[in-house]
C-alpha cells in the first residue's frame, strides 16, 4: 500500500501532530518503509516458535509471595501532619 502525501496528512491530524506541508512527502516515504518493513515481517514463517521477553533464555528472579506488615510504621507515621495511637489522625467530616 502506497501512502500519499494526503494520507500523510490525515494520518497526522488523527495522531494530532501538525507537520509542515512541505515535510509530508517526507513523512510519507517513512511511512511507505514502516508498511514495508511490516509486509515483510510477515512473511517470517513463526509456526512453531516460542514468544521470548529477551534474546538470552532467563529465569526471573522470584520472592516468596508473604503478605507482611512491612515493619515500617512509625516511618510512614512520620509523614503525617496528625498520627494517634499508631494510626493517620485525619479531622472529622460528618457530625
Amino acid at each position: 500500500m502506497a501512502i500519499d502525501t494526503d494520507t500523510a496528512r490525515k494520518i497526522a491530524r488523527l495522531a494530532r501532530i501538525r507537520v509542515e506541508e512541505d515535510r509530508l512527502p517526507a513523512l510519507a516515504r517513512e511511512f511507505d518503509a514502516i508498511l514495508g518493513f511490516v509486509a515483510q515481517l510477515e512473511e517470517v514463517d513463526v509456526e512453531g516458535v516460542e514468544p521470548m521477553t529477551s534474546v538470552t533464555p532467563m529465569r526471573l528472579k522470584r520472592r516468596p509471595d508473604v503478605v507482611t506488615d512491612g515493619n515500617r510504621q512509625a516511618e510512614v507515621l512520620l509523614n503525617a501532619p496528625d498520627a494517634r495511637e499508631g494510626f493517620f489522625a485525619v479531622p472529622k467530616v460528618v457530625e
